[in-house]
């Protein structure tokens, strides 16, 4: 395998190396929700019922070992759907984003069963509060959003900086696990790279389970992908989920 050349004209060693791929699974009210054309919509069977909630959590978990949790309530209301959380949690490893504004509500989240309580920029109150919170408790991942490049948060300690400096920071003070959360145009992978190579680090937001073989050469750890109706309908009829790869494939460099 040769040497391939990235955007930057720098030569990177070819390297084959094993990353992951996580779904991520949106809930509101007790029902999956899929990303629609005017935001998150419930996900619906061919004959128009919600999926059971614990069905397809038993085929995630079977088929990736782990789900990245997203609860919109909380997140958006800030009132996490806590029954719902311990019951998935019972049986699988989450990641939970529960749009934790404080480090008591963190706490909280990890008080249901997660093995991660994942604090976005887009929610928590600001650096204090990640401080805070880890100091109280290091089973903690930061989600980075941003929009047209820039850090997207409540917080004027965040907002409007380059996602590479918050990750930075937050390292700083002791937390590894980041999560950068694009929210719009194209991801940057350059920008990947440099957070990875700071720590384990993770591509979620607008990233796709097809651009899997990027994971590689950006050095991130892994990706997380939002599912579909479709591939929803594939998980509860057992069928493979031919189009993604497995979990823990090696992955290589993208040619230019």
């Amino acid at each position: 395998m040769s040497p391939v050349r990235p955007s930057d004209g720098a030569t990177v060693p070819p390297r084959d190396r094993k990353t992951r791929i996580v779904p991520c699974l949106l809930l509101r009210s007790g029902l999956i929700q899929v990303p629609g054309k005017r935001g998150p919509e419930v996900a619906r069977t061919p004959d128009g019922a919600p999926f059971e909630l614990f069905d397809v959590c038993d085929s995630l978990i079977a088929r990736f070992g782990r789900i990245y949790l997203v609860d919109l309530d909380g997140v958006e209301e800030n009132r996490p759907q806590l029954d719902y959380i311990q019951e998935i949690t019972r049986e699988a490893e989450v990641w939970l984003d529960c749009g934790s504004r404080t480090a008591d509500e963190a706490i909280d989240a990890l008080v249901t069963g997660a093995s991660r309580a994942v604090l976005s920029t887009a929610t928590l109150a600001g650096p204090e509060e990640l401080e805070r919170a880890w100091r109280l408790s290091q089973e903690l991942a930061l989600e980075v959003e941003t929009r047209g490049g820039r850090v997207a948060s409540r917080s004027p300690a965040w907002s409007g900086r380059a996602p590479t400096e918050v990750a930075e920071a937050a390292r700083a003070v002791g937390l590894r696990e980041i999560v950068l959360g694009p929210r719009d145009g194209a991801i940057d992978w350059e920008a990947v790279r440099t957070v990875a190579k700071g720590g384990p680090t993770w591509v979620g937001g607008i990233f796709e389970a097809s651009e899997a073989d990027r994971l590689g050469w950006s050095g991130a750890e892994g990706g997380i992908f939002h599912i579909e109706s479709r591939e929803l309908i594939t998980t509860t009829e057992g069928s493979p989920w031919t189009s993604l790869p497995r979990p823990g494939a090696p992955t290589q460099e993208p040619e230019d």
